[in-house]
């Protein structure tokens, strides 16, 4: 049991107690459940993967969002990690392409620009179809300094380069804002 908690702990958010509570339901559910839950774990490590073309997450090469006709290929919307595509496609309401950068610039962590997906924006932005980005970068430290950062390396480009509006709590993660939030931020977005 030790084993199983130590491991749930590994996951972000779930401290000690929540991994105790997840393991004792663990304990009590089927040994089909468990089955289950592992079989869908594995199932992600070995079909999912990052689409070659906006970096987000796909079962098929290039995802779904890419290959859609119906998207507007002129706006892009930059964000740190898949899970803020979800967060964005929940809305509805926005209907261009995306473009994962896996991360945010974190020199204390070590991170740089040569460690995000910044190349292959840039080469999708030569391209010429593309006429706005649009960067949703996390409205904490690190996201801004990725944004400021971006817009310095875009704007040269030819491309409009504007940014979420402020509305977004400082600090917290596009994956945990609720819609109406997300979507003021959407329409409220500006030049940089």
């Amino acid at each position: 049991m030790t084993v199983l908690i130590e491991e749930l702990m590994r996951l972000p958010g779930v401290g000690e107690k929540t991994a105790q509570r997840l393991a004792f339901h663990l304990l009590k559910a089927s040994k089909q459940e468990a089955e289950a839950l592992g079989m869908a774990i594995l199932y992600v490590k070995d079909k999912i993967r990052r689409c070659s073309i906006c970096n987000g997450i796909t079962e098929e090469e290039p995802c779904a969002l890419c290959r859609d006709p119906k998207r507007d290929r002129t706006v892009l919307c930059v964000v740190e990690d898949p899970a803020d595509i979800f967060a964005f496609e929940k809305l509805r309401e926005y209907r261009g392409l995306y473009h994962v950068l896996g991360g945010a610039l974190s020199p204390l962590e070590g991170v740089g620009p040569e460690d995000l997906a910044i190349p292959q924006l840039v080469a999708r932005l030569q391209g010429g179809e593309i006429g706005e980005a649009i960067l949703a970068t996390n409205p904490n430290l690190e996201g801004e300094a990725t944004a400021m950062y971006l817009s310095r390396v875009l704007r040269p480009l030819g491309v409009r380069v504007t940014r979420l509006a402020h509305g977004l709590p400082i600090g917290g993660d596009l994956e945990y804002a609720d819609e109406v939030t997300l979507l003021k931020s959407l329409e409220g977005r500006r030049e940089l």
